[in-house]
């Protein structure tokens, strides 16, 4: 739908002239001091989101222009000098996850590449260039798939791009490698831009500005000085098209009605051979338009009568008729008017025009309808008024589905174009839905012109966050839930170490839109995936507990977005979040190009919130990470680009608190022995965070509460030194040099002579052997299976007596040696214990006595989808067999 000043789907707000000067939205001093943060806004008023997959055009401009499915040319690491082909298979931003040809649907050989570093060329290259195109000398797995099926490589290849699609090569080399088709858009593009008046006529325009898809336009000929007269469109507006449109088609090129007066006939033409040469030189792509969608021919006739969103008065639905229809694809509609003094106000639509409804919509919907101006009856009644002007109704397969809502729902929350000011996006709360249109309350913006209808497919609303991750002003709520947070420390309700002095940085003003390079969505700004590393010691600030039960991995997606995810992960998986905050808060390096993202933690129900500076660069990542966990005194392989599979480089398994904070962390002192010697550092950090022990009394129950829970952890940061403390009586005097946080239990393959140490000790109170435990005798175990039936409880009480008895002290004597244990065994001996409820886990995933001593605390919580609780207990009852192994059988 067109109206005659610009285009206007579904607004209610008569168009105001504006000076087209975003700049100058909530600059004034007030609104300086304020910043709306919706996660903030959302979780004080219980508010809900609108779902980001509503928003189909959002979804479309974040697409990137290589498909899943396209073919090209990739340089083979082994020999650069040769090629392979490989198939896309999915993408983020410059990042392209590919298969070689031959893998099939075979996953396991996929990798990731670069677009911007990587060596690739559409399809097609290599025979231009004389280049070899042969499988990866060092795939062997590949050539002997290949072989066996096809005689020749060449053979292969002519089967395999049959019917494919390549990757286009503008998008590979120069200047649009690695770009999305939404920044394809850029300042100074130049396209032809359909009339609001007549459908058949079009005038170039430039881009002014490209915000996220949504751009501002300047017809050509008009200069700085007339920037009020921009226009604000998505790129997917059907209005829209490649320079050059209009005379391939046979339409007019011409200046629109309104404009023509600010510039002379031979102005207006000098202008237009301007932008067709500028064009020769630099074209847009054509890539541009993949996604527009072709408009469907449309049955109306003129003289049908419908019922449509008013362009001209707010919330108002009126009765229309069609008065022209230009061609298959275009008609006009006028607003019906009875009175005698009536002035005819017209706009253009087509078949998906948003607005148009069919004769009693707004009966069906209960949804007022305004009568025609002049209408002298009472009460309007379609089947009288159709009568009484000789008319008929347009059928309802003139219109597209009007019961479409998306999935919006009344009070969800989204980001919308004001009507009246269209360079200002406002925050909008739906105050109803009906069928297909949208009732919106613009905040931040006076009545009566806060209230307008939209469509579900309006181009003019976007998702919570759209302004943000484009860095445009948004216009918040009258009263802003947040204050902006200024840079300064986090003051935390503990005692200070020292006084730290913040980086002094001027506030960043989220009103005023930040110059970014046209392409920084994508590009050097895009990462793969960053991994967290359970193995790898935690530090003092990290629950060990916590970490565990995060994901392997973050990512891939945009830079700022996966280390903010990373952060606030790790935030919440501190003793104490406030500290980690304050902690990240001071971490900063001259020599990254950063991005402040605002984090915030909550602790004992306070409340912190801080801006840290986050690196935006993927090849900054690495050391970003590694001096993340340096400031966190853990392992710096705890998290980070890259994957430890098998032990970490800086053999962290070993290290103790103590150690990792001289060497990495703040170098404190370590205390001297009495010798001169300097005290190992292991003696002092084991028991707090390791032993699993029961505080108020001494008995032989076992409670199995982590010290690292959270009732402990507030203890374990305010009374730091007393965590610190040794509990050396009555243990054994051999090095303690085991990860003192893990519960994690290693064991040696090899079969040495010495012994593998235990990760997880318990409290001793009556031996003091190096493998002697405490653990609950035989009949309070049973007392806490309850849930076991009796029939359970019978049926393995004789294999357990034979293969498995307690000494008086609770330990295991094993008649067998646990690696020869079946499967059934071992899910007896699960049975015979208080993890009876996962002994059916044993047996489902087939684990016999082997795989059963090979099971650790992480294994179990992720193979096995337990809570931490469970787990824990399962380990201790492993742990026991274990202990039994190595003093019956290690030997």
């Amino acid at each position: 739908m067109q109206t005659g000043t610009r285009e206007q789907p579904l607004a209610l707000a008569a168009a105001q002239p504006t000076n087209g000067k975003e700049e100058e939205v909530n600059t004034d001093a007030e609104s300086m001091e304020e910043e709306f943060i919706w996660e903030e806004y959302m979780e004080e008023t219980g508010a809900d989101a609108a779902p980001h997959t509503t928003f189909r055009h959002v979804e479309i401009s974040l697409q990137s222009s290589f498909q899943p499915g396209m073919k090209l040319e990739v340089a083979n690491k082994s020999n650069p000098e040769t090629y392979w082909v490989a198939t896309i298979i999915t993408t983020c931003g410059q990042l392209l996850l590919l298969r070689y040809s031959g893998y099939g649907d075979d996953r396991k050989a996929d990798f990731w590449c670069d677009v911007m570093t990587a060596e690739l060329h559409p399809v097609g290259w290599c025979a231009q260039n004389d280049k070899t195109l042969m499988p990866p000398e060092d795939n062997i797995y590949l050539r002997k798939a290949i072989r066996e099926k096809h005689s020749d490589w060449t053979e292969f290849l002519i089967q395999d791009l049959t019917g494919s699609r390549t990757a286009p090569a503008n998008l590979l080399e120069g200047p649009l490698r690695g770009k999305n088709t939404v920044d394809l858009v850029v300042a100074g593009s130049l396209l032809e831009l359909q009339d609001l008046c007549d459908p058949l006529l079009y005038w170039p325009v430039r881009v002014v500005q490209n915000i996220g898809g949504r751009l501002r336009l300047r017809h050509v000929g008009l200069t700085e000085d007339h920037r009020a007269q921009d226009t604000w469109l998505f790129y997917l507006d059907v209005r829209l098209r490649p320079l050059g449109w209009a005379l391939e088609n046979s339409l007019t090129l011409e200046p629109p009605a309104e404009l023509r007066p600010l510039r002379s006939d031979s102005d207006w033409q000098q202008a237009l051979r301007d932008a067709r040469l500028a064009a020769q030189e630099d074209p847009l792509p054509l890539e541009v338009f993949k996604d527009h969608v072709d408009l469907p021919r449309h049955s109306f006739r003129t003289g049908m009568k419908l019922e449509m969103v008013s362009p001209w008065k707010p919330l108002q639905i009126c009765p229309v008729s069609v008065t022209k229809v230009y061609n298959e694809l275009y008609f006009q509609v006028t607003l019906d008017d009875l009175s005698a003094d009536a002035e005819p106000r017209s706009v253009v639509c087509h078949a998906n025009s948003p607005g148009i409804l069919p004769v009693q919509w707004c009966l069906k919907n209960g949804v007022v309808l305004e009568k025609p101006l002049g209408f002298e009856g009472q009460d309007f009644d379609w089947a009288d008024y159709l009568k009484q002007t000789g008319t008929e109704a347009a059928p309802d397969t003139c219109f597209p589905d009007t019961w479409q809502t998306g999935s919006f729902a009344k009070d969800m929350w989204l980001e919308a174009v004001n009507p009246g000011r269209p360079e200002e996006v406002c925050v909008a709360q739906i105050c109803q839905v009906r069928g297909r249109l949208l009732w919106l309350r613009l905040e931040g913006v006076l009545k009566p012109l806060s209230e307008c209808i939209v469509d579900v497919e309006s181009m003019d609303i976007f998702p919570v966050g759209w302004c943000e991750a484009n860095a445009y002003p948004l216009t918040p709520p009258a009263k802003p839930v947040c204050q902006k947070q200024k840079k300064i420390a986090v003051v935390q309700p503990e005692k200070q170490l020292a006084p730290s002095q913040p980086a002094k940085t001027a506030p960043v003003n989220p009103c005023q839109p930040v110059s970014m390079d046209p392409g920084s969505a994508n590009g050097r700004y895009c990462c793969s995936k960053i991994f967290i590393n359970h193995r790898c010691f935690s530090g003092p600030y990290l629950n060990k507990g916590r970490i565990a039960e995060l994901p392997q991995a973050v990512g891939p997606g945009k830079c700022t977005l996966v280390l903010k995810e990373l952060l606030s992960m790790l935030i919440n998986a501190a003793y104490k979040p406030g500290r980690v905050l304050k902690e990240l808060q001071e971490l900063e390096d001259q020599s990254w190009e950063c991005q402040e993202e605002t984090l915030k933690a909550k602790y004992k129900g306070k409340s912190y919130r801080s801006t840290i500076r986050i690196v935006r660069l993927a090849e900054q990542i690495p050391d970003f990470c590694r001096k993340v966990c340096v400031k966190l005194q853990c392992c710096p392989n705890l998290f980070g680009p890259a994957l430890i599979t098998d032990k970490c480089p800086e053999n962290c398994s070993v290290q103790t608190k103590t150690k990792y904070t001289y060497y990495y962390g703040k170098k404190r002192k370590l205390p001297k022995a009495a010798g001169g010697e300097e005290a190992k550092p292991a003696r002092r950090r084991r028991k707090r965070k390791a032993i699993f022990v029961q505080k108020k009394r001494r008995s032989s129950n076992v409670d199995y509460t982590p010290a690292s829970s959270p009732q402990d952890s507030d203890e374990a940061e305010d009374d730091e030194d007393l965590a610190l403390q040794s509990s050396s009586e009555g243990t054994s005097s051999e090095p303690r040099e085991t990860d003192a946080s893990s519960v994690e239990v290693t064991s040696s393959s090899g079969g040495g002579s010495h012994r593998p140490r235990r990760a997880v000790t318990l409290r001793r109170t009556f031996s003091a052997g190096p493998f002697t435990a405490v653990h609950e005798t035989l009949e309070g175990r049973r007392r806490s299976t309850r849930s076991l039936s009796a029939y359970n409880q019978n049926k393995y009480q004789q294999e357990k007596e034979q293969h498995v008895k307690v000494e008086g002290d609770g330990q295991l004597v094993l008649d067998r040696n646990p690696l020869e244990w079946s499967v059934d065994e071992v899910v007896q001996f699960i049975n015979s214990t208080d993890c009876a409820s996962l002994a059916n886990i044993f047996r489902e995933q087939d684990i016999d006595g082997q795989a059963l001593l090979l099971l650790t605390l992480p294994t179990v919580q992720e193979c096995m989808d337990l809570k931490l609780g469970p787990a824990i207990k399962l380990c201790h009852q492993i742990e026991r067999v274990k202990v039994a192994f190595y003093k019956q059988f290690a030997n």
